[in-house]
């Protein structure tokens, strides 16, 4: 992306990531959880942040029904604003990683190609995608935000899953994969913690 010849950028002024990280004892990492509307992504995310949080981690969660209640409120579902979505959380997560936070971002991201636009704004060996799976119809008798009610009911346009088409991750992606389908919250955090500590801890040597 081009720089307009009147903007000067003072990042290279700024105090580095390096130095922030040092100073909270961690590694900034970003989690790009991603999956149907209620999978788990948002439940997981918030149950990871408690638990670092106990071990004195810095973090912040990105929920996408946070973002679009504000930051992205202009935005709607269709592909164009789907991209542009994911466009600004991924630079506000950028901005997070940069402080040496550790971030957690709960977003359907459907398209293949959506996540690798995430990818290459955070930069890939700072983000580690993490698909979030359980099935539509797993999903469907959850409804925890009754939207798959009103979908069935033809009262949501361009619904994942329904209208609008969701691409799990191939084999060999790098993607991690948790199964929310028939494990409980617990065995999906406990093995969220062995994933991510390794990741973002600081040796002591």
């Amino acid at each position: 992306m081009s720089t307009p010849e009147n903007i000067h950028t003072e990042f290279h002024r700024m105090l580095g990531r390096d130095s922030k990280e040092a100073q909270l004892k961690q590694r900034g990492h970003v989690f790009w959880f991603y999956g149907l509307s209620g999978s788990g992504k948002s439940t997981l995310a918030n149950a990871l942040e408690r638990k670092l949080a106990e071990q004195g981690y810095v973090t912040k969660i990105l929920d996408g029904d946070n973002i679009r209640s504000r930051l992205n409120s202009d935005l709607g579902f269709s592909d164009e604003d789907r991209q542009e979505n994911i466009r600004r959380i991924s630079e506000v997560a950028r901005l997070f990683l940069d402080m040496g936070t550790v971030v957690f971002t709960s977003f359907i991201t459907p398209k293949r190609e959506l996540r690798a636009a995430a990818r290459e704004i955070v930069g890939e060996g700072d983000i580690t995608p993490v698909y979030v799976e359980a099935s539509f119809e797993t999903c469907a008798e959850r409804d925890v935000k009754g939207l798959y009610a009103k979908a069935a009911a033809g009262a949501v346009e361009n619904f994942t899953g329904k209208d609008s088409s969701f691409e799990a991750p191939k084999a060999g992606d790098p993607d991690w994969t948790i199964t929310t389908d028939n494990q409980t919250e617990d065995e999906s955090l406990n093995q969220l913690l062995e994933k991510v500590l390794p990741l973002i801890k600081v040796s002591k040597d």
